[in-house]
């Protein structure tokens, strides 16, 4: 299986993403180098890190001892909370480039709003100026809901082109979608399978689904954000889950079946509140 099979989102700044990545949350840096070569061996293209993460060094390491050509890969990465502002943007841009051993990230964002310290509209304007000088391909944020989204749009001129926001089947973010999808910006979603917090792959909605298509339930969850149009990237340290994550574009869910798991939703947040965290 390759990379080919994967579909890409086109974005509102006209480049394209990989709809299917892997992410690299709590990924211990010792073992990330093993883990990512793993990861580019079965096939993904698209690695989302993060400077908080602490195993850009990692991911760089994999990628330069890999042999992908650098255009077939798309690598994002993300300003931690306290670097907003604009010259710690600068800076802590230029660490997280050298730690990942590039020229250029295809997506960088802003990783929390942090609104009680009121720099993300400052912080979004460094991004444009990363953005223009060809070091970032398309700036996106994270964590962001409608209220911080909206002030970018009235208060800059670029809408962002990705926010990555917790996403599952029990907290689906409705509010936030609909904006989204209004203003054109493409949805990632974080702890896509509910990060083991809850009963989600043993759930009958999913486990019927995955009866039906012979597949794992884990997967039937991933085809669901794929065919909602999210952008989606999965974690494990095995090459055996891996490889089954990536193995979803052999099957569809029907409409039965999609609806069935979209009724999961029980505006259930497992991580941090967006308007109170940082």
């Amino acid at each position: 299986m390759t990379e080919t099979l994967v579909p890409r989102i086109q974005l509102n700044d006209g480049h394209s993403i990989p709809q299917l990545g892997f992410g690299v949350f709590k990924v211990d840096p010792a073992e990330t180098e093993r883990i990512v070569a793993d990861a580019l061996e079965v096939g993904y293209r698209h690695l989302d890190t993060a400077r908080i993460y602490g195993n850009e060094e990692g991911v760089g390491r994999a990628l330069a001892a890999s042999g992908v050509p650098r255009e077939q890969l798309y690598v994002t990465t993300k300003l931690w909370n306290d670097d907003q502002g604009t010259q710690s943007v600068l800076d802590a841009f230029d660490r997280s480039l050298e730690r990942l051993g590039l020229e250029y990230v295809d997506l960088y964002l802003i990783h929390w709003p942090v609104p009680a310290q009121d720099r993300y509209v400052e912080t979004w304007r460094t991004f444009e100026q990363l953005r223009d000088s060809g070091r970032v391909r398309s700036i996106g944020v994270s964590n962001f809901m409608v209220p911080h989204l909206q002030r970018l749009i009235d208060e800059t001129a670029v809408v962002p082109a990705v926010d990555q926001i917790e996403l599952h089947p029990a907290h689906q973010q409705p509010e936030t979608v609909d904006f989204a999808t209004e203003y054109g910006i493409a949805i990632e979603s974080w702890g896509p399978l509910g990060q083991g917090k809850y009963p989600l792959l043993e759930l009958p909605q999913v486990t019927d689904a995955a009866a039906a298509h012979g597949k794992t339930p884990a997967q039937v969850v991933i085809r669901w954000h794929l065919q909602r149009g999210f952008i989606v990237f999965p974690k494990s340290n095995r090459r055996e889950r891996m490889a089954e994550n990536f193995d979803v574009f052999d099957f569809e869910l029907d409409d039965a079946q999609m609806d069935s798991i979209t009724g999961i939703e029980r505006a259930g947040r497992l991580g941090p509140d967006p308007h109170a965290f940082g």
